[in-house]
């Protein structure tokens, strides 16, 4: 059945008690932390930290889980017909957050870099360091990226760029774009899945965003049909996003 969206980030129903990875000092942890499970087809399951305490990153978003579930769908990996879109691939997550969208596919093979502001890097290595041992011939490193600067330790081109909830803050938009520009190379696919929240600015915000990409991108919505059957809702969106020729 679909997930229910929600306009603001929701706190997690699955709740366990994990010991912190030995390099975070366990006087700094204060017990902020509270685990969010995302199973994955093959029975096993991600483990997320969240925190109590936070801006909007310190959560997992409905539209993280929709995009990370899209991405294992058998278009992209399934090993009973040999597909494997991720294997070896170069993927660059932005405004991460928790990281469970480059989790997923670092855990199907993919070379994943996950960004964030400075503030959220210690949730991003808890959590590549929690799921560690799903991770096989993929890899995943967390990195400093502040949208609008510079770009160039994440160049070449990456093969996809994902983006999971992004389309949020009026004053991100621009600098958002800006960094698309500068990060996607003409054979770079930008996987974009945001949920449309019709309240206050955010009908605003989500027409400035698409008016400056198309400006140099064209966009491609993905059929609820192409989604993972259960996790998918009619108000979250994913988009297949190209540099115009």
């Amino acid at each position: 059945m679909p997930i229910s969206p929600l306009a603001k980030p929701r706190p997690s129903t699955t709740t366990t008690t994990t010991e912190a990875p030995a390099f975070v000092d366990p006087d700094e942890q204060l017990n902020e932390y509270f685990v969010r499970e995302i199973d994955r087809n093959d029975g096993c399951a991600l483990k997320v930290k969240q925190c109590f305490l936070g801006d909007v990153g310190c959560v997992v978003w409905d539209a993280a889980i929709v995009l990370a579930k899209y991405l294992e769908t058998k278009q992209f990996y399934d090993p009973s017909s040999g597909v494997n879109v991720w294997s070896g691939r170069t993927v660059l997550e932005l405004g991460a957050g928790t990281g469970v969208v480059g989790l997923m596919v670092a855990t199907l093979g993919a070379q994943v870099i996950v960004t964030d502001l400075e503030d959220l890097q210690t949730l991003l290595k808890m959590n590549i360091h929690e799921n560690q041992a799903l991770i096989n011939s993929g890899s995943i490193t967390a990195k400093v990226l502040k949208w609008g600067e510079d770009v160039s330790e994440f160049l070449p081109h990456p093969d996809y760029v994902l983006m999971a909830d992004c389309i949020y803050y009026e004053q991100s938009i621009v600098p958002l774009v800006e960094s698309l520009k500068l990060l996607c190379g003409p054979k770079t696919c930008i996987v974009c899945c945001y949920e449309q929240r019709t309240e206050g600015v955010n009908p605003e915000v989500e027409r400035q965003f698409f008016e400056l990409l198309q400006q140099n991108f064209c966009c491609e919505e993905i059929p609820s049909e192409k989604q993972d059957p259960e996790f998918s809702s009619p108000d979250i969106h994913i988009l297949h996003i190209r540099r115009k020729a």
